[in-house]
């Protein structure tokens, strides 16, 4: 049973093969993909995902002083700990009932701009491009490297490279010559985001009530002279990655349907709009709708809702295939949000964590993720949303809302328009990104480098109406609080990768509940209690197979291609106490490509 929409049949007797990926490299955290591959027919036909590690996290923030929940909650993550530091102090501020000042925010929105330009461009010219690369498709694919060399690149004057080929060895790991300027321009952003939020990637000036990073101009100056270095290399990658991924579609007819899944899109929203943002629960609606970023679910290409109320009131958290005891006959921490709406046992408000470690078997329990849903009220459906990756959904239900309308980013007719300035050898540029026919891997990595575009964008905005507060004396960077003897509260907010919700339920001035919840979970999720599969499996399982090789030296580039076309991410997802004496060892290998030559 799965959610993906029907593919053509038409089939030779199948020759299945077992094949699996565990560890996935290339990313952090223990993720396996288990799969059956027809080679007959040349397709998967069976797909499970599993987190081999526990997620215990919410487990110790019981008892923990509320205000250490940022600091605490960005450990879950070396890559994205920062957007946990940004999401918690978004729920303790509704908690606390408190706004920090408009300076604070623009402050913590520069340093969340300047985080989505590193991690989306190491992540998308590091590690995503290896499997696009020269080395790569020689090794899988050497007929379309063939064609490639051949193929005149149609964006060459912006980007420099003659033939789609050159793109593909530009791309080669430790050589090509973009993959190591994108080295360079991650090391810039990386400086950007050290300005405003002081440590990367767990900030060190973020707090409940805004932040410690003094206002000075110098400061601004400093973030806004690296983006200005940079700004061209962003508008190159948009131009080379629509390059090379227009060519697949081209010269592999079919390849759509790689990674392709029923438009099941959530988005949680960006951005906060120091005008408008209060973190009242009771006007959650009205500044979610304002956020930089619109939120959004989006279920068959529709926009079903942008409420943040009715998103966090329909999160259900269900165990499927996943090793935990259930909680639902437990006394709830929430019976009813502030607004008197009934909250239910599955919400994260009222989830409670137990462990069951037990043996692996994809007919029962697989994974140790559990299978967050998002229930459609319309249909009595529990839907599997993923995330696109992050930017595929920021920019589906941006275009969509049609809300955004900034000095630089404007979302109008279905489309997002990005304007960037004149770099150092490039005019200025309009981009324009607009919604795709598909949910698919390649859609996901082409929506990357348009985001990255966008945080630029957004970042100039920022500057300048921080630098306007300068000028008018309007420094307050912090505002005061007392913790609450009781308070309940949620954050929203955009980790790279996608949807990011952080649920606190304060009691006695401590933590009572604590469960953040991160793209993975939604993304790799196991099969559910009604047998729906979650993303990663969904969008493998079915998928056609276009890797040149046989079963005797079959890579699975393609399989590769459209997990990491999510930007999966384990850390949130994997946690384990090893036990008294224990000892892990863990070896690193070189990243594809090292030594192709």
């Amino acid at each position: 049973m799965t959610t993906t929409e029907s593919r053509p049949t038409g089939r030779k007797p199948a020759q299945l093969v077992d094949m699996s990926w565990d560890p996935i490299t290339r990313i952090i955290g223990n993720l396996g993909i288990y799969t059956k591959i027809d080679f007959a027919n040349r397709e998967v036909a069976e797909c499970h995902s599993t987190s081999s590690l526990f997620r215990g996290y919410s487990v110790f923030m019981k008892g923990k002083d509320p205000r250490d929940a940022g600091f605490i909650t960005s450990r879950i993550c070396g890559i994205c700990g920062d957007n946990h530091t940004t999401c918690s102090n978004y729920a303790q501020q509704m908690a606390y009932g408190i706004k920090p000042p408009p300076m604070a925010e623009h402050i913590t929105n520069l340093g969340e701009a300047a985080e989505y330009m590193f991690d989306h461009t190491i992540f998308q010219d590091n590690l995503v491009f290896v499997d696009f690369c020269e080395a790569m498709v020689k090794a899988t694919n050497p007929t379309l490297l063939a064609r490639a060399e051949r193929t005149d690149a149609p964006r060459g004057e912006i980007h420099g490279f003659r033939t789609i080929a050159d793109i593909m060895k530009a791309f080669n790991p430790f050589e090509g010559e973009v993959y190591k300027e994108a080295l360079r321009v991650s090391r810039v952003t990386r400086e950007m985001f050290c300005l405003m939020e002081g440590r990367h990637v767990h900030p060190s000036t973020l707090y409940p009530g805004g932040v410690g990073t003094m206002p000075q101009p110098s400061v601004f100056t400093d973030y806004l002279s690296r983006l200005m270095h940079i700004i061209d290399f962003i508008k190159k990658a948009v131009a080379m990655n629509d390059d090379v991924f227009d060519f697949f579609y081209e010269a592999l007819p079919g390849y759509e349907e790689v990674g392709r899944r029923r438009i099941l899109l959530g988005c949680w929203g960006a951005w906060q709009d120091p005008a408008v943002v209060d973190y009242r629960y009771a006007s959650m609606n009205e500044w979610g709708k304002a956020m930089y970023v619109t939120p959004g679910v989006i279920v068959d290409g529709k926009l079903v809702t942008n409420n943040l109320i009715d998103i966090n009131l329909n999160m259900r958290i269900m165990l499927g295939s996943s090793y935990y005891d259930d909680w639902v006959n437990e006394q709830p921490f929430v019976t009813h949000d502030p607004l008197g709406n009934p909250v239910d046992m599955r919400h994260p408000w009222n989830q409670t964590t137990v462990p069951v470690p037990q043996k692996r078997e994809f007919d029962g329990n697989y994974s140790w993720v559990m299978s967050p849903r998002w229930y459609h009220q319309e249909t009595d459906k529990h839907l599997a949303l993923d995330t696109g990756g992050g930017p595929l959904a920021r920019l589906w239900s941006t275009a969509l809302n049609g809300l955004v309308d900034t000095r630089y980013v404007k979302a109008v007719d279905g489309k997002v328009r990005i304007q960037l300035p004149k770099g150092e050898s490039l005019p200025e540029t309009t981009l324009e990104w607009s919604i795709p026919k598909w949910s698919n891997t390649l859609e996901r990595d082409r929506a990357r480098p348009y985001f990255v575009a966008y945080a630029a964008a957004m970042a100039l905005q920022f500057l300048e109406e921080s630098m306007e507060l300068v000028r008018a004396g309007e420094t307050k960077v912090f505002q005061d609080f007392e913790v609450p003897d009781e308070a309940i509260g949620c954050g929203f907010h955009e980790a790279v990768r996608g949807v990011l919700s952080h649920h606190l339920v304060i009691k006695d001035k401590k933590i009572a509940n604590y469960h953040p919840y991160p793209p993975t979970p939604w993304n790799a999720s196991p099969r559910d209690i009604y047998g729906t599969p979650g993303p990663y499996e969904d969008a493998v399982q079915g998928q056609p197979i276009f890797e040149e090789n046989g079963p005797d030296d079959f890579k699975g580039v393609d399989i590769m291609r459209t997990v990491r076309s999510f930007d999966p991410c384990l850390p949130c997802g994997v946690h384990m106490y090893m036990g008294k004496g224990k000892t892990l060892d863990v070896v690193h290998s070189p990243t594809y490509g090292a030594s192709h030559g």
